[in-house]
């Protein structure tokens, strides 16, 4: 090599190299053809050159998906589905409604339930479903499974409306027969209930309680004496709605107290209805003169 010659302009410097002849090497300037004396043909080198801003690295937008790999990962992070329960409940303590009422009506078509269905599911209902289990010699458990419910959907007959709903909670005593003949209210104190019969029909029938053991309500044939529509007690100053009076100071008539309390309570004598709407038709169609028979 013949020599070397550098020169800087604009922070490039360039190196040319005589490759053949004698000739002396003129540098150039960045963009511009090198020129040689003798017009030998030169190499032009970079020997400085400006270093390049480190590449950015590309980071995800929050909202940016997963890698696929990832993404298959998470999904195998995912707890597995648990498996269907084989024989799930379908009512239980608490429960209440349409089925309920159908289910302690079937089970009432089996004698395992002794009331009239009101629709809820308590302790007489559990029962009933244990002793319907226990029979067919399923876990008495009391609680109506998928599997109890189509059991006893296949051994009983579906019941009609008036076995779902009757007029009263617990079924009607056979009438006495005094009140199948005329107009009269019919008092039965075995199923505590009172029906309302006209020429041995059946007009109307609701749930009643009586006296206690210390007021008893009496029993025998009876006539309505007279008719009361907002009465108070002078005795006890108590409210006694349409009241029917039949024996001295004793009537049928409605009572909140029995509304709200059951048959945990008891009357003074008197015969309490609890259904509001029930006694005042009831009130509004009876007259004075008819019977009232009271009987066990």
């Amino acid at each position: 090599m013949a020599g070397v010659q550098l020169r800087k302009r604009g922070g490039l410097a360039v190196t040319a190299a005589v490759l053949a002849g004698t000739g002396l090497v003129v540098g150039t300037t960045a963009g511009c053809k090198a020129q040689a004396t003798d017009g030998a043909p030169i190499r032009v080198t970079k020997t400085s050159v400006p270093p390049e801003p480190p590449a950015k690295t590309e980071q995800p937008a929050p909202d940016a998906k997963p890698p696929e790999k990832d993404a298959s990962r998470a999904r195998k992070a995912q707890p597995p589905k648990r498996a269907a329960v084989a024989d799930p409940v379908l009512m239980s303590t608490g429960s209440q409604g349409t089925r309920v009422r159908e289910l302690q009506a079937r089970l009432r078509k089996l004698g395992l339930f002794d009331r009239n269905p009101t629709g809820y599911y308590g302790p007489v209902t559990t029962a009933s479903v244990k002793g319907f289990q226990r029979q067919q010699g399923m876990s008495a458990t009391g609680n109506a499974t998928s599997r109890t419910w189509n059991t006893l959907r296949a051994r009983t007959s579906p019941p009609v409306r008036d076995e779902m709903y009757p007029p009263t909670t617990r079924p009607l005593d056979d009438p006495d027969p005094r009140c199948l003949t005329g107009r009269a209210l019919c008092v039965s104190k075995k199923s505590r209930t009172l029906a309302w019969y006209v020429d041995g029909k059946l007009r109307s029938a609701m749930d009643v309680r009586f006296g206690s053991a210390y007021t008893p309500t009496r029993e025998g044939k009876f006539r309505v004496a007279f008719k009361s529509r907002d009465h108070v007690s002078t005795i006890y100053d108590t409210p006694m709605p349409y009241a029917l009076f039949f024996s001295g100071g004793q009537a049928i008539h409605y009572s909140s107290d029995f509304a709200a309390r059951g048959y945990q309570g008891a009357s003074h004598g008197c015969v309490n209805v609890r259904d509001k709407k029930k006694i005042a038709a009831l009130f509004a169609e009876v007259k004075k003169g008819d019977k009232v028979v009271v009987y066990k």
